[in-house]
């Protein structure tokens, strides 16, 4: 009888925990920011695939999500004249930067530098560019090529090598004059 006793017991337990914990909800996918504003940038561009500025709107909006992957595919899945404005790519290097592909980043953002460096010499330069855009790119291609010298693709998987190939790309030298 005290085994029985013992048994029925812990059946009893197992039922009361199963019909207390219920069905679980997933977390929503972007849950770090407003889901109104990002469904409204992608209807934007659902309605206006070849806009480049609100498809990098959309493509920013999911990095500050914390969704890098849904801004890789769609940069790589847009119109080529959308892929190609130095906007969109500077936001797509940054996203590869959040998926651990430095080296793709890294060519990515020397391609961005390499187009708007005429804005500083005072020469027309690639539409979009402009010299916040050239100084930013600028940072983050030394940075990244320090990473990528340094061995380090995915950021944040090492990040002592990868402080260090901040601390060796952001280094500044001074002079005193007497």
């Amino acid at each position: 009888m005290g085994l029985r006793a013992y048994g029925l017991a812990v059946v009893t337990a197992a039922a009361a925990l199963w019909m207390m914990s219920g069905t679980q909800r997933e977390k929503p996918v972007l849950a770090a920011t407003e889901p109104d504003a990002v469904s409204t940038l992608e209807a934007d561009v659902a309605a206006h695939p070849a806009d480049a500025d609100k498809v990098r709107q959309l493509a920013q909006a999911y990095l500050d999500a914390r969704q890098p992957g849904l801004a890789v595919v769609l940069v790589e899945g847009a119109a080529p004249q959308v892929k190609d404005d130095v906007r969109v790519q500077h936001v797509y290097a940054r996203a590869l930067v959040d998926e651990g592909r430095n080296g793709e980043a890294l060519a990515v953002e020397r391609g961005v530098v390499a187009r708007c460096r005429p804005v500083a010499e005072g020469a027309p330069a690639a539409p979009g560019c402009d010299s916040v855009l050239l100084a930013s790119a600028i940072r983050r291609q030394d940075i990244l090529s320090e990473l990528v010298t340094l061995g380090v693709q995915d950021s944040e998987a090492h990040p002592e090598a990868s402080f260090v190939a901040y601390q060796n790309a952001t280094r500044e030298a001074r002079v005193m004059v007497q």
